[in-house]
C-alpha cells in the first residue's frame, strides 16, 4: 500500500536546516496496525505526517500503490488524503461549537455526500463509538475520552483505506484510552492503522508491527503478528462538495459562536456606517454648492417650479388655470410670475440721494393670500393699499428703523429708475425662520400686483407711434393715463404740431403699436389737445412738468398693458414627479419648462475639485477600511484557524473553504447592511429623533444603497479570499501549528 525509500523531511528557519527524520526506508500494509514510538523529538509525528500527506517531504519516493509521490503538488496531496486517509489528533481538532451529529457529518458534507445519504450512516457510526444518547449534546460539553470517541467516529465515517492516529490516547485516562485503542482495531481488519505513541504499554497487544524512531531514524521495525497481504486498497468515495452543503456550512458558521458573530457584525456595521457617512457628507457638500447658482432672468430657482406657457401663445384664461389645478402634483399656481423674480422697491422720496439715507426697501412680490399665519408686529392688512413685509429679525431696516416703517405710506417702483406705480401702506412685518436669509418678500393685495402687472408690461414692452403718415421720433416718449382724457383720444405734448405740414394738431389721429414677447396691440387715437408748461398742470392735473408724455385714457391704458398673463408658474408637490407631472401638462395644451433648466452654475471649478477630492477620500476610506476590517476580522477568526484548517484537513479545497467563508461572511454583513437600512428607516419616520442622522440620509438614494451592499459583498469576498490563501499557503500541518 505504502512504501518509502530514503525519504528525508528537513525544515528550513533563518538559514539553518534541521532534520525531522532522514533516509526512512519502510513498507505499510493493509490489515496492520501498526504503532509507531519513540521519544520526544525522535521524528515520529514528522513521519506521520508525511505519510498522510499534511507534510511534504524533501528526499527520497514515497509509494502509494506503487505510484510516485515526489512530483506532487499541495493539490494532489489533498486528493490524496480524501481518497485514502483519515486523520485522529491528541487534541481531537473537533469543532467545540458543533454537536457529536454535527462532527460526524461535516467530513460527509466536505466530501460531497447529499443530505439524504448523510443521516443514517452518521447515526450508525455515533452508535458504534457508544455516543448515540450524546449526539445532539456539543463537543464542548462532552468529557475527553468521548471527545476522543467522536474524532474516532469521524475518522471512520469517512471510509478510507488508512487511518492515522497521533497520540490518539495522550490526553485520555486509562480506561478512556482502552476504549479507544479497542474501537480502532476492530477497523484494522480491512485497513491500514498507524498509531503514533509515546506509551508503546497501552498498544502493544493490538499492534501488529511496532516500529521505534531515534533521532529521526528507525531504530526498530518489529512484526508482532503475521498480516495477510492480499487486501486491496479501496478508495474513499468522494465527490466535490455540493452548493447546498456550502451554504448549510456557511450559514451554520455564522451564528455557531455568538460572540465570533458580534464581533463580525459590529465591523460589517462600522463599514457600512462609514462609507454611507462619507458618501451622505460629500452629497449634503455638494447639494450647498449645486445652489451657488445664477440665472440671468430668474431669481426663484427653486427646483419645483415649472415656467408655463400654453402651447398656442395666447393668454391664460381663467378655464385654464381650473384644469392646470386638477393636476394632483400641483401645489400651487403663481399666474403673474414675474414677481417671483424680479423685486420691487419701496420708497419715500423722489431724491435719489435722500431715498438711500431714508427708509429704504427691495423684495420679491407675494399674494397677501399666500401669508402663511400671523403678523410678529403690527397687523393683517385690512384693504388694497395696505401690505405685510416678511423679512429676517436681523435685517438692518427691520431691527433699527421699525419705528420708520410701520404705518408709513410708500411709493411703489418695479425698476430701479424709481418711477412710481402705485403707492402702498406697511402695516405689518414677519420675521423670516431663518434669520440669516436677509432676501425680504412683499404680500400684496390683487389690486396692487394689477397695477404692477400693468407696469410690467409697459417696461417690457416696444413702443412705435404712427404720426401724420409716418411712424415718429418720439419714441422716447411714455404712454400715461389719465382721468382727464376721453376714452379713444390722446393729449400730446403740443411740440408735436411742428411735425405737421398743414391743419390742426386737434384733427389728427395717432396710431401706437405695443409689442413684447407676449404679444402685440394696436391703438388708434384721435388728438383731442394739447399741453404746454403753462397749462400742464390744468390738463393733466399732476404738478411737475414731464414733456415726454401722451396722455391716455385709463381704459384705453389698460387695453394696451393691461392683459392675462402669457407665462405663469406651477410649484409641484414631489420634485421625484415632476416629468410626469410636465407631461400631464403638455396633455391639456400647456408648454412646460422646468426652471432648472436656466441654471448657470456659478462654482464648476469647485465642483469640478470637490469630485477630485471626493473619489480620492472614498478609494483611500475603502482602502483603509479594507485593511482595518481584515486586520480585525483575521483576529476573530484566528480562533478559527484550528476550525479551517480542519476542514482542509477533512477534504475541503481551497475554493470550498473560500466559498464557505465567503458565505459566512457576506451572511454576517447582509445581516449588518439591513440593520442599517432598518435604522436609516427608523429615523426617515421620526421613530428615532436624530436630526443629523435624517439630514444627512436625506441625501442617499437607491443608487447609493446598492452600491453600499455591492461594495460590502465584494470587501467580505476579498477578505475571505486573503484568509483562505493565508489557509491554503503552506501544508496543511505548517498551517495547523502557526497563526494565520
Amino acid at each position: 500500500m505504502l512504501e518509502l525509500k530514503n525519504v528525508s523531511k528537513f525544515y528550513y528557519n533563518n538559514g539553518i536546516i534541521a532534520s525531522g527524520f532522514s533516509k526512512i526506508n519502510l513498507k505499510l500494509n493493509m490489515g496492520e496496525f501498526i504503532v509507531i514510538t519513540g521519544e520526544s523529538g525522535s521524528g515520529k509525528s514528522t513521519l506521520l505526517n508525511v505519510i498522510s500527506g499534511l507534510d511534504s517531504y524533501e528526499e527520497g519516493e514515497m509509494y502509494i500503490n506503487g505510484e510516485e509521490t515526489s512530483h506532487y503538488t499541495e493539490k494532489d496531496f489533498e486528493e490524496y488524503r480524501r481518497k485514502y486517509i483519515a486523520n485522529i489528533f491528541q487534541n481531537f481538532n473537533l469543532i467545540n461549537s458543533y454537536t457529536v451529529y454535527q462532527n460526524v457529518e461535516l467530513v460527509l458534507l466536505l466530501n460531497g455526500y447529499k443530505k439524504r445519504d448523510i443521516k443514517q450512516k452518521v447515526l450508525e457510526m455515533i452508535d458504534k463509538v457508544g455516543l448515540t444518547k450524546f449526539k445532539n449534546t456539543k463537543v464542548s460539553k462532552l468529557s475527553g475520552g468521548q471527545k476522543q470517541r467522536v474524532a474516532i467516529a469521524r475518522a471512520m465515517v469517512k471510509d478510507t483505506p488508512i487511518i492515522v492516529a497521533d497520540e490518539p490516547t495522550g490526553n485520555l485516562d486509562v480506561e478512556s484510552a482502552k476504549e479507544a485503542i479497542e474501537i480502532l482495531k476492530k477497523v484494522s481488519k480491512d485497513k491500514l492503522v498507524i498509531i503514533v505513541t509515546h506509551n508503546i504499554e497501552q498498544m502493544e497487544q493490538y499492534a501488529t508491527r511496532i516500529i521505534k524512531m531515534h533521532d529521526g531514524r528507525i531504530i526498530e521495525n518489529t512484526e508482532v503478528k503475521k498480516v495477510e497481504n492480499d487486501i486491496k486498497p479501496e478508495e474513499s468515495i468522494y465527490h466535490k462538495i455540493t452548493l447546498f452543503n456550502k451554504y448549510r456550512l456557511g450559514i451554520r458558521n455564522t451564528f455557531n459562536i455568538f460572540t465570533k458573530f458580534a464581533l463580525l457584525f459590529v465591523v460589517f456595521l462600522f463599514i457600512a456606517v462609514s462609507v454611507l457617512a462619507e458618501y451622505a457628507s460629500f452629497a449634503s457638500l455638494e447639494n450647498e454648492l449645486s445652489k451657488q447658482v445664477y440665472s440671468n432672468y430668474f431669481q426663484d430657482l427653486s427646483p419645483n417650479r415649472i415656467l408655463i406657457k400654453k402651447q398656442d401663445k395666447t393668454p391664460f384664461s381663467g378655464e385654464d388655470y381650473e384644469k392646470i389645478k386638477n393636476i394632483s402634483n400641483i401645489e400651487k399656481i403663481v399666474q403673474n410670475d414675474y414677481f417671483l423674480d424680479k423685486y420691487i422697491m419701496l420708497y419715500n422720496d423722489d431724491d435719489i440721494n435722500k431715498i438711500l439715507s431714508g427708509i429704504f426697501v427691495s423684495g420679491y412680490v407675494y399674494d397677501i393670500g399666500e401669508l402663511d399665519g400671523d403678523v410678529d408686529v403690527g397687523r393683517i392688512p385690512e384693504n388694497d393699499e395696505e401690505v405685510v413685509i416678511l423679512a429676517s429679525k436681523k435685517h438692518y431696516t427691520i431691527s433699527n428703523k421699525m419705528q420708520e416703517l410701520l404705518e408709513q405710506t410708500f411709493k411703489i417702483s418695479t425698476t430701479n429708475s424709481y418711477y412710481e406705480v402705485a403707492k402702498a401702506k406697511v402695516v405689518g412685518v414677519k420675521y423670516n425662520k431663518d434669520d440669516t436669509d436677509y432676501t425680504m418678500k412683499i404680500y400684496l393685495s390683487p389690486n396692487l400686483l394689477e397695477k404692477l402687472n400693468k407696469s410690467i408690461n409697459r417696461n417690457f414692452s416696444t413702443i412705435k407711434y404712427f404720426f401724420n403718415g409716418k411712424y415718429t421720433k418720439i419714441n422716447t416718449f411714455s404712454v400715461v393715463p389719465n382721468s382727464n382724457v376721453e376714452k379713444g383720444k390722446a393729449i400730446v405734448n403740443d411740440d408735436l404740431k411742428y411735425q405737421l405740414t398743414k391743419g390742426k394738431i386737434t384733427n389728427q389721429t395717432i396710431n401706437i403699436y405695443v409689442d413684447n414677447i407676449y404679444y402685440q396691440e394696436k391703438l388708434d387715437l384721435g388728438i383731442s389737445g394739447t399741453y404746454t408748461k403753462k397749462n400742464y398742470t390744468k390738463i393733466t392735473g399732476l404738478e411737475d412738468f414731464n414733456g415726454e408724455m401722451i396722455l391716455i385714457n385709463p381704459e384705453d391704458y389698460d387695453y394696451l398693458y393691461n392683459k392675462q398673463p402669457y407665462q405663469s408658474s406651477v410649484y409641484v408637490k414631489e420634485t421625484k414627479n415632476i416629468d410626469e407631472t410636465m407631461q400631464e401638462l403638455e396633455n391639456i395644451g400647456i408648454a412646460p419648462k422646468k426652471i432648472t433648466d436656466f441654471k448657470v452654475e456659478d462654482n464648476m471649478a469647485e465642483k469640478q475639485v470637490m469630485k477630485i477630492i471626493k473619489l480620492i477620500v472614498t478609494l483611500t476610506l475603502l482602502f483603509v477600511l479594507f485593511f482595518i476590517s481584515y486586520f480585525i476580522i483575521k483576529i476573530i477568526l484566528k480562533s478559527r484557524n484550528v476550525y479551517y484548517t480542519t476542514l482542509r484537513i477533512l477534504g475541503a479545497t481551497f475554493k470550498s473553504v473560500k466559498r464557505i467563508l465567503d458565505i459566512e461572511l457576506f451572511t454576517n454583513s447582509s445581516i449588518a447592511y439591513l440593520t442599517v437600512l432598518l435604522i436609516i428607516g427608523l429615523v426617515k419616520a421620526d421613530v428615532l429623533h436624530w436630526n443629523y442622522v435624517a439630514k444627512l440620509v436625506s441625501f442617499l438614494t437607491i443608487r447609493e444603497y446598492v452600491l453600499m451592499y455591492i461594495i460590502l459583498v465584494l470587501m467580505s469576498r476579498l477578505i475571505s479570499r486573503r484568509f483562505a490563501r493565508k489557509i491554503f499557503k503552506k501544508s496543511a500541518i505548517s498551517t495547523y501549528n502557526e497563526e494565520v
